[in-house]
């Protein structure tokens, strides 16, 4: 059980650690975005970048206490790059969003951090959406959850050895949500940009 949690436990910290700093980034870097000579649209993805050091080691952690269990690496392993990639983009994207908005509406990084308290509960992470004899219907909207797409696809990578590929619908789901995500994020960061400097 600790294995198979820990497979899900991992891209949510990136994804925890990512959005709350994108949130928060150009609230952070404010003498920066005063700058006119400064491309803002670069701090949310430091905030993302950065949290991928992290992630990084709990990627070589989680590696190294599969192999302690006889768990070892396979041609399955390369699908933490795809995986992790997908993330980094939907991190991105609402990060553009959120940061805009939080130097409008300060509360926002509030918001943020409440609606991730309750996600860590509401993506399948530490129990198993398939085990409990949900209706049909809840279980469907448990899984338009995007991180439900990753969690589930770090465990087809390390636990149930099973490719992206073998899900078609949640993949093309998980990449419109995205799309539009990224759509959302920076036209909200572009007409608001505008208004940073005054504000802070």
């Amino acid at each position: 059980f600790i294995l198979w949690m820990l497979a899900g436990l991992v891209p949510w910290f990136y994804f925890n650690d990512a959005l709350q700093g994108g949130t928060k980034s150009l609230i952070e870097y404010s003498y920066l975005v005063k700058k006119v000579v400064f491309k803002i649209e670069i701090l949310p993805i430091v905030k993302a970048v950065s949290a991928l050091y992290v992630h990084l080691f709990f990627v070589i952690l989680t590696y190294l206490l599969y192999c302690v269990y006889g768990r070892f690496p396979g041609l399955f392993t390369l699908q933490i790059f795809y995986y992790s990639f997908c993330m980094f983009l939907m991190v991105l994207s609402l990060s553009y969003a959120t940061s805009a908005i939080t130097v409008l509406f300060r509360d926002m990084e509030q918001l943020v951090a409440i609606v991730l308290q309750i996600g860590v509960w509401a993506t399948p992470i530490m129990w198993d959406l398939n085990a409990i004899g949900l209706p049909k219907w809840l279980v469907i909207l448990f899984k338009m959850n995007p991180m439900y797409y990753i969690v589930y696809g770090y465990r087809d990578t390390f636990v149930y050895h099973r490719g992206f590929w073998e899900h078609p619908l949640l993949t093309a789901y998980f990449w419109i949500f995205t799309a539009l995500a990224y759509l959302w994020g920076t036209k909200t960061f572009r007409r608001s940009r505008g208004h940073f400097a005054d504000v802070l």
